[in-house]
Formats: C-alpha cells, sequence, structure tokens
C-alpha cells in the first residue's frame, strides 16, 4: 500500500530531535516542537490506519528527498498527529516505532527549506514488508552485520 499526504513549514521548524519525526495538523508551531517537521499536514486517519508492518517514509521539497523507517503500530487513533519514535514505545498518536532515525538525522537542507511556511513537503508511506528485514540489511540484526 502506498499513500500521500501533504504539509506546510513554518518557520520555528528546527528538528532536533533524536528520537522522534511527527508531522501535524496544527498551523502553529513553538520552537519547543523540536521533533515536528510539517504543518498543516492534510491526512486522512482511515487512508493512513490501511498502513501495516514495515514503512518507508520519503519525504521531498523542492526536488530533494530524505527517507526513513519504522513499525506501524497497529493501535495508531490519532486524527491530528503522526509521530514516529526510535523506541518501541506505542501510544493512540504514535504511527510508527522503530524508526532508523530521529529528526536531528534529517537532510539539513530540507530542514532549511521547511522554515518557509509557503514551502510545500509531499509525504509518501508506502508497506515494504512485515518488520522483521529492513531494506538493504540482508534480514541480519545489527550485531551480526559483517562489513
Amino acid at each position: 500500500m502506498r499513500y500521500v499526504f501533504h504539509c506546510f513549514g513554518h518557520e520555528n521548524i528546527r528538528a532536533k530531535h533524536p528520537k522522534t519525526i511527527e508531522f501535524t495538523k496544527d498551523a502553529h508551531l513553538t520552537p519547543r516542537g523540536d521533533c515536528i517537521i510539517g504543518v498543516g499536514a492534510d491526512f486522512d486517519l482511515h487512508s493512513v490506519k490501511r498502513l501495516s508492518g514495515r514503512i518507508r517514509i520519503t519525504v521531498e521539497v523542492n526536488g530533494l528527498q530524505d527517507t526513513f523507517w519504522a513499525s506501524v503500530n497497529p493501535d495508531f487513533e490519532d486524527d491530528h498527529e503522526l509521530v514516529f519514535r526510535k523506541s518501541g514505545f506505542r501510544s493512540k498518536r504514535t504511527l510508527g516505532v522503530k524508526l532508523n532515525k530521529g529528526a536531528d538525522g534529517l537532510n539539513r537542507d530540507i530542514v532549511r527549506l521547511m522554515r518557509d511556511p509557503k514551502t510545500k513537503m509531499k509525504v509518501i508511506l508506502e508497506c515494504v514488508g512485515k518488520g522483521k528485514k529492513r531494506p538493504g540489511d540482508g534480514g541480519l540484526k545489527p550485531r551480526r552485520r559483517t562489513l
């Protein structure tokens, strides 16, 4: 399954949180929201709830892209925010757990562009598997990978 939604920039976007990434439908953002990378999101709860297993999240802004992966939380129920966490913590507003990077790991050129409220971000959510392996890792646990 593939689902696309859009969101916009805000002057307070910092994307400095090491453990989470968030999209919100709110139009306003304070500097404390350091995990938020897009405001005014137009996602549909029922469409998002159709996602399952491991997902790839691709963000596109003015020809630039960045990608991250997470496992879907089947208990997600929030119609206002999409939160992705590196930890396994699940709440009604957590769409993804076991995130491979936090907001601080996103392409900084994209983050700079998203500080402009006129900038529009395209977000693509795609199911890529059942959650056992991440693309490119051969299914091995990190401690067993060889170089």
